[in-house]
């Protein structure tokens, strides 16, 4: 019975997690959960996770230091937030957590937005300090160009505001996908708790032990 209540649990866990319009999510199974390491399988996407963002930032805050050119400063600090954008959004996701998002136009002219996540079967296992570097640096960085917009405005500063505001688009916007990827939505999240909560009662039933 509780084999039969485990695998009911199961089937009804992933097919929470489809959704039209959308690769299916999580398809990992627990041995690939269980065989995930500590150690950094990818030291050179790490660094260049962290690498771009963090220039980006430390040569807005020291660009006086560094050059007295206005546009010099602007046109790097911009490179710098594009090299970001393409190299988390197309190799960094992929390789340190396993997902990638994209949106695609049909011939509609209707917008997708496409969420993939990395099948259980690749020999790729994802590792625990790949996926913490990954979401750390993913979340911590656009609200150092947040609170820039802020000082911006506030110190009256309006030659940096369109340079910040792209700080934020671009990283805000990677954060947003990687962050609909993992979870699939306000929408699905919700359906998955109340799944989760749905099948715990379900299992608690059917593991009570039967009256005389």
């Amino acid at each position: 019975m509780k084999e039969l209540s485990v695998t009911i649990c199961r089937a009804l866990y992933f097919q929470s997690c489809d959704s039209l319009g959308e690769v299916p999510l999580f398809h990992e199974d627990e041995n690939a959960f269980r065989e995930k390491k500590s150690n950094i399988k990818h030291p050179l996407a790490c660094f260049f996770h962290l690498f771009f963002r963090t220039s980006a930032i430390l040569i807005y805050l020291f660009c006086e230091f560094l050059s007295r050119s206005f546009i010099a400063n602007m046109v790097t600090i911009i490179l710098l937030l594009s090299c970001d954008f393409w190299t988390v959004k197309n190799v960094t996701g992929r390789l340190l957590v396993g997902l990638r998002w994209w949106n695609q136009v049909d011939e509609d002219g209707h917008s997708h937005w496409m969420f993939e996540s990395r099948s259980g079967t690749s020999k790729n296992v994802v590792s625990n300090s790949d996926s913490r570097i990954f979401w750390i640096g993913l979340i911590v960085c656009p609200l150092f160009w947040a609170f820039f917009v802020f000082s911006s405005l506030f110190s009256f500063n309006i030659k940096w505001l369109a340079v910040v505001i792209m700080g934020v688009v671009l990283q805000w916007a990677n954060l947003y996908g990687y962050m609909r990827c993992k979870v699939g939505g306000a929408t699905k999240l919700k359906n998955m708790a109340t799944n989760y909560f749905g099948l715990k009662l379900f299992k608690k039933v059917v593991d009570q032990p039967e009256g005389p």
